[in-house]
Order: C-alpha cells, then structure tokens, then sequence
C-alpha cells in the first residue's frame, strides 16, 4: 500500500493538473442542471407508540436478573450503540450511565458523519496507510449511519473555496480520491465550481482574489438525538438501559476475573449489585477511572484535546451548503455548517486535562471567529455578541498501553481486554460508532462465552426508531392532521421520525376558530424556534429526560442553538416537569439553579444584553440541502 501512495504522490501534479481541469470543465457543465433528486410523497399514519418500561421497572430488572450476557458502561454514542448491537443479536443487555446520555462528548460534536478530508490529506503526505483505513472505514459507516436514521442524517455539500490557482488541481484531485475510496457509498461526486457559482451558492463568501471552489459531500447528522434513539431502540428491544446509574465499583469471582458491577441509582442511592458474563467500559474521556476500579497500577490510555464550537445566526452560512477552510492560519481545519437553522462554526484541537462540563476559552471563541472573517465577505461585520452557544467536548483519543510515547496516538479506535476480562473500546468517532460497536460485542462473544450470533445493525432493513417507514414529505400530514404551522411541523419530523405524531398529540391548542375548532398548534418553548411544548412531556415519558438540562439540551437541542433562549425558556420546562416527576417548590428552584449554572458551560454570560436574540430574519427552520450547483 505504501508504494502505491508513493506511486500516487510522484504522478499526482505531472498527470492531476490537466486531467483535473478537464474532468473539472465537464463535471461543471454536467451540474449546471438543477440535481435535485425527486421524492415521492406517501401519506404516512403511523400507530400510536406504547409507553416504555418506566424507569422504575427498569430499576427493577436489575435487581431480579440474576445474570446479563453482557454490561455496557457509558451511554454514550458508542455505549449505546453496543447496546443496540448487542440487543438486536438477541443477548441479554444492560447499560448503565452516570449522567444522561449523551451528556459529555457524544453531544459537542461537529455534528459530522464524514471520513475525515484531513485524514485522508495525511495519509497521502505522510504515506499512512493507517490514517487511509480511517478514512475508507468511516466512509463505509457513512452510508450505514444515514440508512439507519435518514430523519436524523442526510448529505451535506461543502463548499472548499480556493484562493490560488495551484490549490484547484490539488483539491480537486484530492476530493475524487475521497470519493473513489467511498465507492458504491458514494453520496454525490464532487465537483468543481466557477468563481461567480461559488458567489451565487455562497454569498457570504469572500470574493477578493477567489479563483473557484471545489464542492464535495459528507453527512450532517442530530447527535444527541441520534444517542437517545439508540438508547429507546435498544429499550424497545428487551435491553435495561438507565442513565443516572453510576458505576461505583466492579465485582470480580473467585478467579479475579470481572462479572459485574456495583452500581448507584443517583436518584434514590438505591445500590444494585449487576452480574454480567462480559462487561464493556465505553465511558469516553472517562476510560481510565474504569480500569482503575479493575487495577489501580494500569496506565492511562486515555489523552484528552478539547475541541470548541460556536454557533452563530443562520444568515452566516446558507442553508443547504457548509464550508471547509482547509488551511486556517494555523494549519488547522475549520468548518461552517448550516444546522438546524443556525450556523456550527469549529472546531479546535488542544491538549486538556479530562473533566466534566469543560468551559470553552474565550480564546478559542476568538479564533473561530478571526477564521470566520477570514472567510466572510469584508461588508460583514462578525461580532463576538453573535455567538449564540459555544461549547467544548473532549475527544477521547487513545494509545496503546505498551507504548508509553504520544507517537503511538491515533484517531481510530481500539478494544483492549485486561487481564481480568474487563473489555474497554476507547477513542473512535460518532460516524464508526456502529462498527466500533459490532467489534465490541464480538469481543465480547469472545470473553463472555456467549453462543454467536451474527450482527445485524448494517442490514438495509434495520433502523432505530422513528425511522421505520419515515418519509421526508411526512411533516406535511403533521400539518393536516394537528395543524401545525410548517416549521413546527418539519422540526418535529426531521427530530422524532414518524414518532413525530405521538408528540403532536401532546401539543396544546394555541388558536381556535370562531366556532371552537383548533387553528393551530404552536405554543412554542421558545419564540425564535419551533421547538413546541409536547416535546417536554414527551421527554419524560418516552425518552426517560429527568432534569431540565436533559430538555433544553439532549432531547431538544435549545441550549445548542442559542443559550440565551435557553434560559429564558427554562421556567417553563421546570413547571412542565415538576408536574410530571412531582417536584416540590424547593427542588423547582433547586433545578432551575443547576440548569442556569450548567448553561455557563455552553457560553452563557450572566452579563450578556441579550443582542444575539434580537437578530432579525433569523431562518429558523431545520431545512435539508438541496444539491449544490
């Protein structure tokens, strides 16, 4: 494989250049065309959706089990996503998580399914065929990933704008290698773009010495959506999955090998002792706390880089194309993606210390921000009171436990089975959960003795819910059937699928007609967005939100979106809630309190006048792409 890189490497500038500027010429010419791909509408009545087994029955099968086939610690991206696996092959699965799901770096991602541009720009540089398999895995579980949840994920353009001549051949001919190594997974072919078509695509775009642009596809994906559907799907599918269980300490038989854990309901501090004949840690950042509980003496695995985002109004990015600047002035790579009717700007890559919450810098703001006027035509003024949210996640990346220099740190993942059968799947990525989640629960088969059985999470038929039968055109039978206006209803379809109805039923009236029947349904948690209030009893009772945080920030994505709204719409979604789990006055305000603080971490300024909720025209509504031309 080396050699072939080096074959690539010498050949790429001699024979890419004119190739690239003639494939370039008829592959613009071919997009000129409207490629808009035609989606049939059909009308879709779903069933009602049965309530789960409530928290308390689910406490209760841990106490009565009196053995798992496997136990996965962490409800994370990955966790989950074991979870489901495993489930789905038909073993008897528990999953216990010390926050929510999704709580930490699982939520704060570039909300991405991609194969990684700048690793496959070092592969290709350094000869590395290890960052080339990253690459071509993540690109197969690309495919995989928008099968499963096509609500949930859908193809991005992005937009690489060019500023030197030479940089058009060399991205060009690098974004086809991206596409080739996709093969049949292939979303759309890249393709090249004039300067006056990157300006029509893009007008924010700076134009000064623009010669052209390079468009090309990945994903763009609802993350903690996406979590919480694994978890409910996996529920849904026989498997005990609590968040708000913590892991306090792992029970070991006679000959010291791992069986269970020692576990902490946070609610009631109810303890329950769960055997397990494999158990999982895919904690994240927080692998090397789990191992310790199994050896105090191993050494950490775990590096901790903190990567920031910002989120910014809609108007900064348009809405059915995002932007890569591939060379930042550090040498590093930021995007701009439209989402969810805002704009994602980010990300950084620093070395950090592991810990919960973690504050974003404000000198990471302010680099984000200083790319962003790199990029933005001079006549936008970019201001730092239009940063709506920022956050900072942690990236779990992972050595070898043999090797003791940073050398050995790579981006993918890898499964480590201590000498005590304690089985740890550590680093990775959101867009290889699912295949980092089949190679956990084989290894598991291995260390637990299970009888095998096959896994089934990439067959074409397996979604998570809310996916089966989902159409894109569905939210216009939300809008017949419950009369709510179109943002409201395509939010609701594009988060929740086809449970998207359940929640319709749950929104109060906020118009009636003169003779009592309901106009419309659009009582909103927040004015600026169409978030509406059956999300927050929904929340509660299907998707097992206990703490206003779990609302605001990983059922609905609010806090995400703009902090500001947030906290103004916390009241509300407190008063909701209390009602719902039977809060007294004290715990309300104690609720309130915690929420406020943990909305520090997401960039809330208690000083802040409120200027980035007072934009005008915002274009909230969380529209797919159309193709780029």
């Amino acid at each position: 494989m080396s050699r072939i890189f080096m074959i690539i490497r010498r050949g790429a500038l001699p024979v890419g250049i004119p190739s690239a500027l003639l494939a370039g010429y008829l592959l613009y010419d071919n997009y000129r065309a409207d490629h808009r791909r035609s989606i049939p509408y059909h009308s879709i009545r779903p069933k009602p959706t049965p309530l789960p087994r409530t928290r308390d029955q689910l406490l209760q099968n841990l106490a009565d089990t009196a053995e798992y086939d496997i136990l996965v610690i962490g409800g994370g991206a990955t966790g989950t996503g074991i979870a489901w696996d495993a489930v789905t092959r038909g073993y008897k699965t528990a999953l216990v998580e010390r926050e929510d799901f999704s709580s930490e770096t699982s939520s704060k991602s570039t909300k991405l399914v991609h194969g990684g541009v700048r690793y496959l720009e070092k592969a290709f540089w350094n000869l590395d065929y290890g960052q080339y398999k990253l690459v071509k895995e993540a690109l197969a579980e690309r495919g995989h990933f928008i099968n499963m949840a096509p609500h949930l994920a859908f193809p991005l353009p992005i937009m690489i704008p060019v500023y030197k001549w030479w940089q058009l051949p060399y991205y060009y001919v690098g974004m086809k290698m991206y596409d080739f190594i996709a093969g049949k997974g292939n979303l759309e072919p890249c393709h090249l773009v004039s300067k006056t078509n990157a300006i029509r695509q893009f007008p924010q775009l700076n134009s000064d010495q623009l010669k052209g642009a390079i468009v090309y596809y990945d994903g763009s994906q609802n993350d903690t959506r996406m979590n919480s559907s694994l978890a409910i799907s996996a529920i849904e599918r026989g498997g005990d999955i609590l968040n708000y269980c913590e892991v306090v300490g792992l029970i070991k038989d006679e000959r010291n090998k791992v069986c269970g854990a020692e576990v902490i309901d946070r609610e009631t501090n109810h303890k329950y002792s769960i055997k397990a004949k494999a158990v999982v840690n895919a904690t994240g950042p927080f692998t090397d706390s789990v191992r310790k509980m199994d050896d105090p003496q191993t050494s950490n695995i775990e590096i901790g880089a903190s990567g920031v985002h910002i989120v910014l109004p809609g108007w900064y990015c348009p809405q059915n194309l995002g932007l890569l600047d591939a060379s930042t002035s550090d040498g590093r790579v930021v995007f701009f993606l439209p989402w969810l009717g805002s704009t994602i700007a980010g990300t950084t890559d620093n070395a950090c210390d592991i810990e919960y919450n973690p504050i974003p810098q404000e000198k990471d703001i302010q680099f984000i921000l200083d790319e962003v006027k790199n990029y933005i035509d001079s006549k936008i003024e970019v201001k730092r009171e239009d940063v709506q949210a920022a956050w900072c996640g942690i990236r779990p990346l992972v050595k070898d436990p043999n090797f003791q220099n940073t050398e050995s740190v790579v981006r993918s993942h890898a499964i480590f089975t201590s000498p005590s059968d304690l089985i740890t799947i550590a680093g990775g990525k959101w867009t290889t959960f699912r295949e980092m989640a089949e190679e956990t629960v084989d290894k598991a088969i291995e260390v637990g003795n299970l009888n095998f059985k096959r896994c089934v999470t990439k067959d074409k038929n397996m979604k998570v819910i809310g996916a089966e039968g989902w159409n894109e055109m569905m939210y216009v039978d939300l809008i017949r059937d419950f009369n709510l206006d179109p943002d409201s209803a395509y939010h609701l379809s594009t988060s929740y699928g086809t449970r998207a109805f359940d929640i319709a039923k749950l929104c109060a009236p906020s118009t009636f007609g003169h003779d009592g029947h309901v106009i419309l349904r659009n009582n909103r948690v927040s004015p600026k967005y169409p978030i509406l209030d059956g999300e927050i009893p929904y929340a509660v009772d299907y998707e097992f939100a206990r703490t206003p945080v779990d609302v605001i920030a990983r059922r609905t994505r609010l806090a995400f979106l703009d902090v500001d709204a947030a906290k103004e719409a916390l009241p509300h979604i407190v008063e909701v809630m209390a009602d719902k789990l039977g809060w007294s006055g004290d715990r309300q305000q104690e609720e309130l309190t915690k929420s406020i603080i943990w909305l520090e971490s997401m960039g809330l300024q208690e000083h802040s006048n409120g200027s980035s909720s007072s934009v005008e025209g915002k274009n909230t509504v969380s529209k797919k792409p159309e193709t780029a031309k």
